[in-house]
């Protein structure tokens, strides 16, 4: 409880830049309009309510400032994903690695789970899982008329989800350390995680369903139904306006495919490093760019001055995805400097009993983490909160864990401008709201089941 009393909030009005961002997205369709719109608006609140000597542009200046200070690693993170994408797709390495997977994953339905098998595979990072999996299939999915639409959908909902449910993942270590350095259970952070698990159950529920999708036993509804109409009516795989300029009819033009094992290797390599090196994923993709290039330069795919070609061309790709995800960390800044997470759980803790605990801890943690986009952030102020409040309140600690870990993979899979959905995107061809126009419906159905799971359990635990 004093770790509740001890949080700083602005009230009411830290809501205002979340809200205008989601209504500004919704109307014109564009993430980084809206989220620079929140920013704006955000410094504006903040140098009137702090009453500091700075102009709200002065403001909103500084937050720019240092959160491109802050975000350097991302940026170089970031465009050498491109760097390897483009090396990767020109070279016909991804082609190759199509070919391949073709002869396994040969059929419609096939190449579905084979994506979804493939997400759970790579779990020790959800950059890692992004990448990885959309890259990997892509191209096989093109090849049986599946939307980009639902291949992003199926990559995101098997990052995280996956990622929190196992202890040795970026997420799983970090969540642990968290749970140890409260000291509040008795027991180390990494048996408290692993004990809390089996409650995770939005994650649970997220990765099972994603096969009744592929399967049909779920049938797709909404603007997911009408993209996966459209692909398989006309095989336009990539949403509409990808089909208005010459792009479209330039994709894989005069490429021809080469071997598999040129993009086997570069991808294993990544996987390697990044767990090598303490989850280092930058350092891991640098890596496998470079291994990638040698490879093909032997080979006589590329030429030596394509190295810096497709490098300085993949930051030019992912410019866009750099943008989006900086703004959005500025935005995290801004709601940071308002109080929005304390104020809302500050507002919600008075209505708590032990059998609505979980529940509500959920959909609190859940919502927060779809409006910050701060999901790490989001837990390392949720979880001093949420589990002293369990344990005064005698809930079942592992459960309360469980659904704040939950709650926040909720926020990847949900949060249309976050860096896990922006991966997302950027890995499989569409744009954001491409993205959350079709996927956020579909999410919406283990979302609605772990609300009543976790109601059901709470009261059995209460």
């Amino acid at each position: 409880m004093e770790a509740l009393e001890s949080l700083e909030s602005h009230g009411a009005i830290s809501l205002i830049p979340v809200l205008c961002v989601i209504v500004a997205a919704v109307i014109t369709r564009r993430a980084v309009e809206a989220l620079l719109l929140g920013t704006l608006i955000g410094s504006v609140i903040i140098s009137v309510v702090t009453e500091t000597e700075s102009s709200w542009w002065g403001t909103w200046f500084d937050f720019t400032l240092a959160e491109i200070g802050d975000s350097a690693y991302y940026i170089i993170m970031f465009g050498m994903f491109g760097a390897l994408i483009r090396l990767l797709d020109d070279s016909g390495a991804a082609l190759g690695f199509a070919d391949v997977g073709a002869k396994v994953a040969n059929s419609r339905k096939k190449t579905l789970i084979a994506t979804w098998i493939l997400g759970i595979v790579i779990f020790i990072e959800d950059y890692l899982n992004a990448l990885g999996v959309g890259v990997a299939m892509r191209t096989l999915t093109d090849k049986w008329k599946i939307s980009r639409e639902f291949l992003a959908f199926l990559v995101n909902s098997t990052g995280a989800a996956v990622c929190i449910l196992v202890p040795i993942s970026t997420w799983g270590v970090l969540y642990s350390s968290q749970i140890n350095d409260l000291a509040l259970i008795g027991m180390s952070g990494v048996e408290a995680y692993a004990r809390s698990i089996p409650f995770m159950l939005y994650a649970w529920v997220a990765v099972i369903v994603v096969p009744l999708f592929c399967l049909g036993i779920i049938p797709l509804f909404g603007p997911m139904k009408k993209a996966e109409a459209r692909a398989t009516s006309t095989g336009k795989t990539f949403p509409d306006w990808y089909y208005e300029g010459e792009r479209a009819d330039e994709l894989g033009a005069g490429i021809k495919p080469s071997s598999a094992w040129n993009f086997i290797v570069p991808i294993v390599v990544m996987v390697i490093v990044t767990l090598i090196s303490d989850f280092d994923i930058t350092l891991a993709v640098i890596v496998s760019y470079v291994i990638c290039f040698v490879m093909l330069f032997c080979q006589r795919k590329v030429k030596l001055g394509d190295f810096m070609d497709k490098l300085v061309l993949g930051f030019k790709d992912m410019l866009y995805v750099t943008m989006l995800v900086l703004i959005a960390f500025m935005l995290q800044d801004v709601n940071d400097a308002l109080g929005l997470t304390p104020f809302v759980i500050k507002s919600v803790a008075p209505v708590l009993s032990p059998g609505l605990f979980p529940m509500i801890a959920f959909i609190v943690v859940a919502v927060l983490a779809f409006c910050t986009g701060s999901f790490w952030g989001v837990a390392m102020i949720s979880f001093p909160i949420i589990l002293p409040l369990a344990l005064a309140m005698d809930v079942n600690p592992f459960l309360a864990i469980g659904a704040v870990a939950a709650a926040t993979s909720f926020g990847s899979h949900a949060c249309f401008y976050s860096d896990a959905v922006t991966v997302t995107a950027a890995s499989t061809g569409i744009r954001n709201m491409d993205y959350a126009k079709t996927s956020i419906p579909l999410i919406m159905v283990p979302f609605a089941i772990a609300i009543i799971l976790y109601l059901i359990v709470g009261f059995a635990l209460a």
